[in-house]
C-alpha cells in the first residue's frame, strides 16, 4: 500500500493527466478532492488521502474542486480490467441500473443480496451503490451544466434526479455551489465543453418530467478521452460493420470522422452521432443525441463511451505491449489503439453468431437484410438512420428454422439466408435471450458468460470470447482459432515462421499471447490491423472455428 501511495503522490506532484479519473486526491486541510492533474499547489503527503471513486470522497465529507472539476475526467479503466463483483457493479451503475431498478435490481443482476452488495462495495470502493449512483448523477449534471444551455430543471431530470430539490441539494453538497453558480464558474474557467450559444442543431427541451414530451430531446456534449486515441481505427472498425438503416459512417473534408446509429434505450428509441475532429495532434470527440426522454441522457452517453472504449488506459496498454519486440513496431505505428465495445449486448450476440464463420462484408449483408425485415422503423434527423436493430424476441419469432440437413435457405424472402445450422444457433440464442434463460449484460462475469455461450449448440469459443471482449470490455480476451490473428502474427513476425499445421500454429500463438495478459484484446486489435496494413478493418476476417 505504501508503494501505491507513493506512486499516486508522484502522479499528483507531476500533475500527470494520464491518471485523471483513475483515482481522486482528497486534501484534509481544504476539505476538497481533485483530479491528479489539478494545477493547484501540491499538498503535503500527510494531508492527502486517495480514493478510487468520487463517491467515496463525497461519503468521506469532501467536495469537488472548483478549479479542476474532477467530475469532468474520463472514467476509470479498472471496471473493465477487474472481473470481481465491484467491477461488475460499477459497469451496471454507469449504465443507470440503480436509477432504473434500485439497489435490489442491481443486486439481482449480480446474483447477491442487496446487503451483501452494499457491504462489499463499501469495503472495496468506499461507497455503497446509492452513493455511487448519486455520484454518477452529479457527474452527468456537471457535464450538462457546463456543456449545454439546458434549463436547470431539465438538467435535473436528464441527470436522473427525482426532483429539483434533490438536484439542488446534491450539486450544492458535491460541488459546494448552487447549479447556476457551477455553470457560470466552470465556463469562466474554460472547462471542457462548448461555450456561449447553443451549437447548431441543439434544441433545449422544456422543463417537463421524463417521457412527458412528444418532441425528441436533442443535446450535444463533448466527451473526455485519454490520449493517445486511435480514432481512425475505432471509427474504421465500426464503419465496415455498419448495418444499413441502423448505422452510418463517413469522413468530412476536414478529416472529421462521423459515426451515427439508432439506439434502443430504457425510455424509448433514440439516435446518436459521434464525431472525432483532429486538433493539434489529438482528437476532440463529441456526441449529438436524440432521445425520447431526458432520463436516457446518462445511459446514452455511457454506452457511447463504451462503444468507443474512451475509458481505456492507452499509456498502460502501449507500455505493456510495446515491451514485446515483435509488437513494439505495431504499437509505435498505432498508439492508443482501442477495442470497440457495444451499445446493446443482445445485438452484439446476434452479430457475433451471424458473423462467426463468414467474412465481415457477408455478415453486414445478412444483418442488413435481417434489420430491414425485422427491425422497428424509427424517425431520426440523422441521415440514413431509419431502423432499430431487431430485438431478440423479434428474431426468435421472425426467423424460420429450416429442417436439419438443409445446406442453405434459397427463398429470397427469408430474413436470414444462412446454413440451417447457423440459423438454428441464432434463433436458439435469441429465444434464450428473450426468455431470460441467457443473460448477457455489462455486469456479467466473463468466465460465466463464456461458459453459458459455449454451452449453446452452434456457438463456439471464438464467439464467446468476442462477445466478452466487446460487451464486457474484457481487455484480456483471446480469440483462439482466428485466422486473421494468425495472418497478422505472421506479418508482424510473431512466433515461428516455419510451415506448420494450422492447428499447431493457433496453439503456439495462443501460448505466445499469454505474455500479453492482461491486454490480449488490444494485442488482437494490433494483429488484426497487421493482417492487412492498407485497410485492416475492412479486410479483417473472423475465425473459422468448429462449433457444436
Amino acid at each position: 500500500m505504501a508503494d501505491l501511495f507513493t506512486e499516486r503522490y508522484r502522479a499528483i506532484a507531476a500533475r500527470d493527466r494520464r491518471f485523471d479519473g483513475q483515482f481522486f486526491t482528497a486534501v484534509h486541510t481544504t476539505g476538497i478532492y481533485c483530479r491528479p492533474s489539478c494545477p493547484a499547489r501540491t499538498p503535503r503527503a500527510e494531508n492527502v488521502t486517495f480514493y478510487l471513486t468520487s463517491a467515496a470522497a463525497h461519503e468521506a465529507g469532501f467536495r469537488a474542486c472548483k478549479r479542476c472539476l474532477p467530475e469532468a475526467a474520463p472514467g476509470t479503466p479498472a471496471w473493465n480490467l477487474r472481473r470481481d463483483l465491484a467491477g461488475r457493479a460499477m459497469r451496471l451503475v454507469a449504465d443507470g441500473v440503480v436509477d432504473r431498478e434500485g439497489v435490489p435490481g442491481l443486486a439481482a443482476r449480480l446474483g447477491y443480496t442487496p446487503r451483501h452488495v452494499h457491504r462489499l462495495l463499501v469495503a472495496e470502493l468506499g461507497a455503497g451503490p446509492l452513493a455511487l449512483a448519486r455520484a454518477q448523477r452529479a457527474q452527468t449534471a456537471r457535464a450538462l451544466l457546463v456543456g449545454t444551455p439546458l434549463r436547470l430543471a431539465d438538467v435535473a431530470f436528464a441527470a436522473g434526479f427525482g426532483s429539483i430539490r434533490q438536484f439542488n441539494d446534491t450539486v450544492q453538497e458535491v460541488f459546494g455551489v448552487a447549479p447556476s453558480t457551477l455553470r457560470a464558474t466552470a465556463r469562466r474557467a474554460d472547462a471542457p465543453g462548448p461555450r456561449g450559444p447553443a451549437p447548431s442543431g441543439l434544441v433545449p427541451s422544456g422543463a417537463v418530467p421524463p417521457g412527458a414530451g412528444a418532441e425528441p430531446v436533442r443535446l450535444e456534449l463533448r466527451l473526455p478521452v485519454r490520449e493517445p486515441f486511435d480514432a481512425p481505427g475505432v471509427f474504421g472498425f465500426l464503419a465496415v460493420r455498419a448495418v444499413p438503416g441502423v448505422e452510418t459512417a463517413s469522413t468530412d473534408d476536414d478529416g472529421t470522422l462521423r459515426y451515427a446509429r439508432t439506439l434502443a434505450l430504457p425510455h424509448g428509441p433514440a439516435a446518436c452521432e459521434v464525431t472525432a475532429t483532429p486538433a493539434r495532434g489529438s482528437w476532440v470527440v463529441r456526441v449529438r443525441v436524440e432521445l425520447a426522454s431526458l432520463a436516457d441522457v446518462a445511459t446514452a452517453v455511457a454506452r457511447v463511451r463504451r462503444l468507443l472504449d474512451l475509458d481505456a488506459d492507452p499509456v498502460a496498454v502501449d507500455a505493456a505491449l510495446g515491451a514485446d519486440p515483435a509488437l513494439a513496431p505495431l504499437v509505435a505505428a498505432t498508439p492508443g489503439i482501442r477495442v470497440p465495445g457495444a451499445v446493446d449486448p443482445h445485438e452484439l450476440v446476434v452479430r457475433a453468431i451471424v458473423g462467426q464463420q463468414i467474412s465481415v462484408a457477408a455478415a453486414r449483408t445478412h444483418l442488413g437484410r435481417l434489420a430491414a425485415r425485422l427491425g422497428t422503423p424509427t424517425a431520426s434527423s440523422f441521415a440514413g438512420l431509419t431502423t432499430l436493430f431487431p430485438t431478440a424476441a423479434a428474431i426468435a419469432e421472425g426467423v424460420p428454422v429450416a429442417a436439419p440437413g438443409t445446406p442453405e435457405a434459397s427463398d429470397p424472402g427469408r430474413p436470414l439466408r444462412l446454413p440451417a445450422r447457423g440459423v438454428a444457433a441464432l434463433v436458439g440464442a435469441a429465444r434464450a435471450l428473450a426468455d431470460g434463460d441467457l443473460t448477457v449484460d455489462v455486469g456479467a462475469d466473463p468466465d460465466a458468460l463464456r461458459a453459458a455461450l459455449v454451452a449453446r449448440p452452434g456457438v463456439g469459443a471464438w464467439t464467446a470470447a468476442y462477445v466478452a471482449m466487446r460487451v464486457l470490455g474484457d481487455p484480456d480476451a483471446w480469440l483462439e482459432g482466428d485466422v486473421a490473428l494468425l495472418a497478422g502474427a505472421t506479418a508482424a513476425g510473431v512466433g515461428d515462421s516455419r510451415p506448420t499445421p494450422p492447428g499447431r500454429r493457433h496453439r503456439d500463438l495462443a501460448a505466445r499471447a499469454a505474455a500479453w495478459a492482461p491486454w490480449r484484446s488490444y494485442a488482437a486489435m494490433h494483429l488484426w490491423r497487421a493482417a492487412s496494413p492498407q485497410n485492416a478493418a475492412a479486410r479483417e476476417t473472423p475465425a473459422r472455428e468448429v462449433v457444436r
